[in-house]
């Protein structure tokens, strides 16, 4: 009888004890799952600050085509004098926009974590402004794209997500700073895109180099949230529209080999130029005048991105879906001059220093380069297909991500069949690009940002 107040209060300790184990682990859920609905709500917002910021850029190419189309003549107005006045707000207001917006990225996930140089490059002052330069640039008709643009827009709005929750709030949800960058990176590519799979894929392969976020499931749980809210927004449909599905027969290897070889060498002369810039145009003694003056450099080139929009139909202005698309669904080009004026047309806007990216004008350049293919080989194989394998050779010879050009291609035309051969010739594409361009073009100009960024916060620590 003596022993059972003992055994009482024994049990007694065990269930407090276990109501404390079980009160501790029901904490670190609550804190989790506050944290991960804190995180997904950042991605939320990307997905929609990149879907306003595509239907703003539809409205000013819209405008763009109806002006031009209507005047042939107001390119000639619209370009030099509109890249020029661009170029001129970017240096005084929003240096660290100029560009793709891809480069700054990669540049801020090699920096310091929180330090003021990362923060510079993913500022959302910066960001905003580069919405408004980057759509006033597509209305000029720049040859210029908004996906780009959407990363860096991403990332800067998933960054101050997470400093208004730990510094405003005061809640310290401890996200790390490059998690919440590759988050909103790689989730405005995959709403601008409506691309979820190529968002992940690009978080991977080109974000998380070298670091451990490539793997981290809050960062991929982001970006799939970013795409499937576009998906649930705008419905499941394929980037560009076709008609017919596109069928590849095994006897299309030929074609698919022919197309990665041509696409890697247009891609890698692409690459390799943009990378050198004006001065690697000129001879030795000029290099220096473009840095001078920047302006006069910027209105030259918009007066020859109208020139080459003549030759070539109108077909150079903007992003160039319009051709692709076409060409996707086996119409023939409005011009033959298309792929190479667009060619042209991109490097020389991308030499203007205006806010714009080169991913849509990369797709459009690689169906120009497959619609040459099909003229030259056209027994080979359907010209679509010759279109379609050009599209992603040459995007992944221009940046050196073959794995992000082939799922990026394949989910923007629902080609789930011709994944292996997209596969097969962007890996052959990115090689052959190598062999004239060694360094990844976003990865060679990230380095330049970074240098900028750092040279920044030294002179404000010295100041």
């Amino acid at each position: 009888m003596n022993g059972e107040p003992q055994l009482i209060e024994e049990l007694k300790q065990r269930v407090k004890l276990f109501l404390a184990k079980r009160a501790r682990h029901t904490g670190r859920i609550s804190r989790h799952s506050v944290r991960y609905t804190i995180f997904l709500g950042g991605a939320v917002c990307v997905a929609l600050g990149s879907l306003a910021f595509a239907r703003l850029a539809e409205l000013m190419l819209a405008w763009n085509t109806r002006l031009v189309h209507a005047h042939w003549w107001s390119a000639f107005l619209l370009l030099p004098f509109g890249l020029a006045g661009l170029r001129w707000l970017t240096i005084r207001y929003a240096w660290q926009a100029r560009g793709s917006g891809i480069p700054q990225i990669i540049a801020a996930m090699n920096l310091p974590a929180g330090s003021h140089a990362q923060a510079v490059l993913v500022s959302l002052f910066q960001s905003m402004w580069k919405v408004l330069l980057t759509a006033a640039g597509l209305l000029a008709g720049a040859s210029i794209g908004r996906e780009g643009p959407s990363v860096q827009v991403g990332a800067a709005i998933m960054w101050a997500w997470g400093d208004f929750w730990h510094e405003k709030m005061r809640m310290g949800p401890g996200f790390r700073s490059e998690a919440l960058i590759a988050a909103g990176a790689a989730g405005g590519l995959a709403a601008a895109f409506n691309t979820p799979l190529a968002g992940v894929v690009f978080a991977i392969e080109e974000l998380g180099r070298g670091s451990t976020v490539r793997w981290d499931r809050i960062v991929l749980s982001g970006v799939l949230t970013a795409g499937f809210l576009s998906l649930a927004l705008i419905g499941n449909y394929s980037y560009f529209q076709l008609e017919k599905p596109i069928l590849i027969l095994n006897g299309a290897w030929g074609a698919v080999i022919l197309c990665a070889l041509v696409g890697g060498v247009a891609g890698g002369l692409f690459s390799k130029t943009l990378i050198h810039g004006v001065p690697g145009l000129l001879p030795r003694r000029f290099r220096s005048l473009p840095a001078q003056h920047p302006i006069y450099t910027a209105f030259f080139c918009g007066l020859l991105v109208a020139i080459l929009g003549l030759l070539a139909g109108g077909t150079t202005y903007g992003t160039g879906y319009d051709q692709a698309a076409a060409l996707l669904n086996g119409q023939p080009a409005d011009n033959h001059w298309f792929g190479i004026a667009k060619w042209a047309a991109t490097v020389l806007s991308y030499f203007a220093g205006i806010p714009g990216g080169i991913f849509t004008p990369s797709l459009a350049i690689g169906a120009g380069v497959g619609d040459y293919v099909g003229m030259l080989f056209g027994g080979m194989a359907e010209s679509r297909i010759l279109v379609l394998i050009s599209m992603a050779a040459f995007l992944a010879a221009a940046t050196q991500a073959p794995i992000t050009a082939s799922v990026i291609v394949m989910e923007m035309t629902h080609g789930q069949d011709t994944m292996l051969y997209l596969l097969a010739a962007t890996l052959i594409a990115s090689f052959v690009s190598r062999q004239f361009s060694p360094r990844p073009f976003y990865h060679a100009v990230a380095k330049h940002f970074r240098r900028e960024a750092v040279a920044i916060e030294e002179t404000q620590k010295s100041g």
